[in-house]
């Protein structure tokens, strides 16, 4: 039996310099993002796209939505297997193509997490646990792209 679950966000234009968007260079691509009882996220397009550099942007943030999803059930799955996880870093990468008509989507995202486990012993069930965990997570099962894993594993 399925179980949906709703999730609610709300995003607000800041960029109005005044003149709204009488041109393309007239307004600024500045939003907020707040979820009900949670920080605001002060966000932009990226500067290819006319952004500020140092707000967060959709493409940053499909990424690390990617990223996240995928630790949480990596560290459930290797709770459930017993694989003791002490540390764990993922510096992910996406590559995303922009076409001829200004349109564009992403070709892959590549995950590089590197997780630190208890013991030597637990290694090799560790790597093949990014696996499972990429066929449980939720964004990786949403998106039309493949989400491919480099994960180092090293043991304290």
């Amino acid at each position: 039996m399925s179980k949906e679950h709703h999730y609610q966000t709300t995003i607000q234009w800041t960029g109005n310099k005044g003149k709204g968007t009488e041109s393309y260079k007239s307004y600024e691509r500045s939003h907020s993002i707040s979820i009900e009882n949670k920080a605001v996220i002060e966000a932009s397009s990226d500067p290819a796209f006319r952004g500020d550099k140092t707000k967060h942007n959709p493409e940053e943030m499909l990424l690390s939505s990617l990223s996240s999803c995928h630790m949480l059930w990596y560290l459930h799955f290797c709770s459930v297997e017993g694989i003791i996880v002490i540390d764990y870093t993922d510096k992910a990468k996406g590559i995303m193509e922009e076409t001829s008509n200004g349109s564009g989507h992403f070709k892959e995202v590549t995950l590089h997490p590197t997780v630190v486990v208890m013991e030597e012993s637990m290694i090799e069930k560790a790597r093949e646990l990014h696996k499972k965990a990429n066929q449980y997570c939720f964004i990786a099962n949403s998106v039309n792209f493949p989400v491919k894993h480099a994960p180092i594993i090293l043991f304290k």
